[in-house]
C-alpha cells in the first residue's frame, strides 16, 4: 500500500508544470518576435522620399519614391532600383552614430 501512494506523481502536478512551459515559452520566445514584427510594420509605413535605409541584403541608399508594395531607392548617383517594401530592415545608414574617419583597429597596427 505504501508502494502505491509514494510512487505516482499527481496529474495536477503534470498540469502545472505543462502550464508553466506554455507561459515561458510565450514571454521568451512569441511575445519578443510579435513586438519586432510589429516595429517593422511601422517602419515599413513611415518611409517617405528622402529617408536614407538599409536592405536585408546589406545595401544602403536613400528613397526615390514609394509605392504600396516597392521603393525604388538611388544606391548611387543615378543608380536606382526597385525593391521590395519587405526587404527593407531599418532606416538610417550603418556609419550613422559612428565617427567618420575614426582611426580603425587595422589603422592603428599599421601607424606602430
Amino acid at each position: 500500500m505504501l508502494a502505491q501512494a509514494g510512487g505516482g506523481t499527481s496529474p495536477l502536478n503534470t498540469l502545472a508544470l505543462l502550464v508553466g512551459l506554455v507561459a515561458i515559452m510565450y514571454f521568451v520566445m512569441i511575445r519578443p518576435q510579435q513586438k519586432q514584427m510589429k516595429e517593422h510594420r511601422n517602419l515599413l509605413t513611415s518611409l517617405k522620399k528622402g529617408d536614407e535605409v538599409v536592405t536585408a541584403g546589406g545595401m544602403l541608399g536613400k528613397i526615390h519614391q514609394v509605392d504600396e508594395r516597392t521603393v525604388t531607392v538611388e544606391v548611387a548617383s543615378g543608380v536606382r532600383v526597385r525593391i521590395l517594401k519587405t526587404s527593407i530592415s531599418a532606416k538610417g545608414t550603418v556609419a550613422e552614430g559612428a565617427q567618420a574617419g575614426a582611426p580603425t583597429e587595422e589603422k592603428k597596427k599599421e601607424e606602430k
